[in-house]
């Protein structure tokens, strides 16, 4: 039978029907998302399966037709602009995602889901609820390294986890990991109440539609700042790992409130620190970021002391406990970050703005690096330090034009890309290791250690001491409070990077001034 003969079938067969859903990918994912389309039927109904397999082309699956291949048949499928495409083929590598979806516009396709290749749906589970409108993070990058979570979470059965930053961009996505992880409770803590209100609300809808073990979700609002509460918290949640993602990490944000960015960051870490001795957590996950690796703005140094605060709770903490840190690169689509940026600037008609043609980063999807941190969190020693493998990195100013395209419009002619210079704390290039940290491979895949560079308590003691009357306010030294420039001093003569970096810096502005 011809491909004609099998689309004049569906087209008859649901002529009148208001919405017609073409599912690309007739394997198991495929199949079980047709599965919830008909029985929820508020959806539309599924038109056909199109596949490249040539064994189930011209079949039909549960009274589907299989229609293909998908670069040959999708031209003459849509004729309505209600018509949807839900690509639901979650082992396929970025490259493959890309060209289906290039086919799909191509031919008519406005309205294209994607079930993204996390790997819960590679294991066997999928549903309508997971599927999401494509965007620039599907076919952008590398192919993101598959990990069994349910392999690799095996520690945490039975288990309650405690998320800080649980409504941000990775403490969200290792949330709603974690429904795979058969935890026993999941405790999503965080100060912006409705942050933590949506993934909790998502949590408890994914679970309804049966993704995922069952699992307590408790939201908790509060402010790791402040040391009692978070104490008081750890202790009556009893929880079992801690995965600490809370922080301010806007660097251009934070250059302008210093004071926040220690206060928050490494205060609030020292507290989480402090409580998980005290009561006996198991295992500490701290999320790092390559903006610690020889800082250049003061988010950087509070993210560097973040490192050496856990390097020196693993040297407190008992037999039973692991405190570790995995550091990794920019995420693609994070809150905040240049993609959801470059694509409010595409809204309004550009322009792009880019620091610099030169300016480069590592890149990986929120998805990929969650995995690998949740599988480090059950694979890493106490007093370890890790590094994601980013792969290679990526010019901003391509990632811009990628972007763009992505949206249908062409670089410089729909959308022009204008070159704004750094910002204060930024580099061209941020690098993901020191060199005498010597990063070597673990026998896991994407997973890098690195040899630990840390501070002597006294050190870190004396740090602090001087910093805290500047963060909170202390009898005695109160002309201290809030005195940033105090702070920055007490930063640059501990961080030689920072010092230096800040002295470049001078010396261009006393240039730029001799000039004028």
């Amino acid at each position: 039978m011809t491909i004609s003969f099998y689309c004049g079938k569906i087209i008859k067969r649901v002529g009148k029907m208001d919405k017609r859903i073409y599912i690309i990918g007739a394997g198991f994912a495929g199949q079980t998302i047709a599965d919830d389309i008909k029985r929820k039927k508020i959806f539309g109904k599924v038109n056909a399966f199109i596949d490249d397999d040539k064994n189930l082309i011209g079949t039909d699956i549960d009274g589907i037709p299989v229609l293909g291949p998908i670069s040959g048949v999708t031209s003459i499928l849509s004729n309505s602009d209600l018509d949807e495409a839900i690509i639901a083929i979650p082992s396929a590598p970025t490259e493959r995602i890309r060209e289906i979806y290039e086919t799909l516009t191509e031919n008519g396709f406005n309205h294209i889901k994607i079930l993204p290749g996390i790997s819960q749906v590679i294991e066997g589970t999928a549903h309508l609820v997971q599927t999401r409108e494509i965007d620039p993070l599907d076919i952008l990058g590398r192919t993101p390294v598959t990990i069994s979570l349910k392999e690799s979470l095996g520690y945490l059965r039975g288990k309650r986890v405690f998320i800080t930053g649980a409504g941000g961009s990775i403490g969200s996505e290792l949330a709603r990991q974690l429904l795979s992880g058969g935890a026993e409770r999941l405790y999503l803590f965080g100060h912006g109440e409705n942050s933590i209100c949506s993934i909790y609300r998502e949590l408890r809808l994914l679970q309804s539609e049966g993704v995922g073990e069952k699992a307590t979700i408790v939201p908790i609002i509060g402010d790791m700042r402040d040391r009692e509460y978070v104490d008081y918290i750890i202790r009556q949640t009893k929880c079992n790992v801690i995965f600490h993602c809370a922080a301010y990490k806007h660097v251009p944000m934070m250059e302008e409130n210093q004071v926040a960015a220690v206060e928050n960051n490494v205060f609030g870490t020292k507290n989480l620190l402090d409580a998980a001795l005290k009561h006996k957590v198991d295992r500490f996950v701290l999320i790092s970021t390559d903006k610690a690796v020889a800082p250049v703005s003061v988010y950087g140094v509070s993210k560097m002391l973040c490192e050496k605060l856990v390097l020196n709770a693993a040297k407190q903490a008992a037999d039973s406990q692991s405190f570790m840190f995995v550091r990794f690169g920019n995420v693609l689509g994070s809150r905040g970050s240049i993609l959801p940026l470059f694509q409010n600037q595409i809204k309004t008609g550009g322009p792009i703005t880019v620091t610099d043609e030169k300016m480069e980063r590592f890149f990986m999807t929120i998805p990929e690096a969650c995995s690998l941190v949740l599988q480090t969190g059950g694979v890493g020693e106490n007093g370890k330090s890790y590094l994601l493998d980013m792969g290679e990195p990526i010019k901003i100013i391509d990632l811009a034009k990628q972007i763009i395209k992505f949206s249908g419009l062409e670089p410089y002619k729909d959308i022009d890309i204008k070159i704004m210079g750094c910002r204060k704390g930024e580099r061209l290039i941020e690098p993901l290791w020191l060199k005498e940290e010597n990063p070597t491979p673990t026998k896991y895949k994407k997973l890098l250690q690195l040899d630990n560079k840390e501070y002597t308590n006294e050190r870190l003691e004396v740090l602090l001491k001087a910093l805290y009357p500047i963060c909170f306010y202390t009898q005695g030294h109160e002309a201290e409070f809030r005195d940033k420039t105090k702070l920055v001093q007490l930063l640059c003569d501990d961080c030689e990077s920072l010092r230096d970096f800040y002295e470049e810096i001078k010396t261009d502005n006393q240039l730029r001034t001799d000039i004028l």
